[in-house]
């Protein structure tokens, strides 16, 4: 069974950093597509940057591109997200989540299948 669990989340002021990890367990996930997703109360779960198996390459949202830097370490299974100059508009409970089998690069919720329980990131003004 696939587990995710995410952390690093907290309250920041706005401009500063914050750096989000997931630890994923249950498989091996070099194979596979990493992402991150967030969830603002009232709005609908968004994604923020996604990371290929393969190669390394990143997507990213653009509310988030130049802030963030999403990075993975095969050999611990863990995926990072980087954030900095944060913005009140950051907050929301960010989720990682494993891309299904076959998606090399994934970037819409339909492309993941397994997903962390969050972390919240509150951002102040």
């Amino acid at each position: 069974q696939v587990q995710l669990v995410e952390s690093g989340g907290g309250l920041v002021q706005a401009g500063g950093s914050l750096r989000l990890s997931c630890a994923a367990s249950g498989r091996t996930f070099s194979s596979y597509a990493m992402g991150w997703f967030r969830q603002a109360p009232g709005k609908k779960r968004e994604f923020v940057a996604s990371i290929t198996w393969s190669d390394g390459s990143a997507y990213y949202a653009d509310s988030v591109k130049g802030r963030f830097t999403i990075s993975r370490d095969n050999a611990k299974n863990t995926v990072y997200l980087q954030m900095n100059s944060l913005k009140p508009e950051d907050t929301a409970v960010y989720h990682c989540a494993v891309g299904r089998d076959g998606i090399h690069i994934a970037t819409m919720s339909a492309d993941f299948g397994s997903w962390g329980q969050g972390t919240q990131v509150t951002v102040s003004s």
